[in-house]
């Protein structure tokens, strides 16, 4: 009779392989768990920063379309270099013309706004007002910021570094924006976008 209930427990092997195949379910589950939220983070932050790129070379357009002489009489373009680019634009500032510094430091494309202050009016550059606008940029040592002369059709070879502002016509923007949508990805989105000065332009369209 006693051997018969002793047969019907488990024996100490049975409860250790049982716990063993337990434990790894459960940690099958916590990583899969774990994949699931940490790449939907990595896919909405790709997103984050495809449309906020989208957002600040859409904005950055209209400033370069509106480029204009400055208000110390500064030319329309102030530097035109791989991964800086300054101007003079007068786009929703309410009739000022603003000096407008983009550049990417790092992974960061940022934007610095200066207004002019004073009599005579001059930009004081220690008062630049800078802010990200654009992150996850990725272009390491590609150019950012490729400049043409009027004879620009599309497929026009950009001009060489150093560019002489005076030649400068038409500005495009190429930034590569990190596309991780998961923790692994190296991938990245391109986005472009370009504009005429119209203020120098001569047989260029808007």
């Amino acid at each position: 009779m006693f051997e018969y209930f002793k047969q019907k427990g488990f024996t100490l092997i049975e409860v250790m392989v049982t716990l063993a195949i337990i434990a790894v379910l459960i940690l099958g589950a916590a990583t899969m768990l774990n994949d699931i939220f940490t790449n939907s983070s990595q896919e909405l932050l790709s997103m984050s920063n495809i449309d906020g790129a989208r957002s600040a070379l859409s904005t950055f357009s209209n400033e370069i379309r509106n480029a204009t002489i400055g208000s110390d009489g500064s030319f329309a373009l102030n530097q035109a270099g791989d991964s800086q680019i300054i101007f003079y634009s007068n786009f929703r500032t309410g009739g000022v013309v603003a000096r407008i510094r983009y550049y990417v430091s790092g992974n960061v494309l940022y934007k610095g706004v200066v207004l002019p202050a004073g009599s005579p009016l001059a930009y004081n550059l220690s008062s630049e007002s800078v802010r990200p606008v654009a992150e996850g940029i990725t272009n390491g040592g590609t150019p950012v910021f490729y400049y043409y002369d009027g004879n620009y059709s599309g497929i026009t070879v950009a001009l060489s570094q150093p560019v002489n502002i005076n030649h400068v016509r038409f500005v495009r923007v190429n930034l590569m924006v990190s596309n991780q949508i998961t923790a692994k990805d190296t991938s990245t989105f391109p986005i472009t976008t370009g504009a005429a000065i119209r203020s120098l332009k001569d047989n260029l369209g808007n």
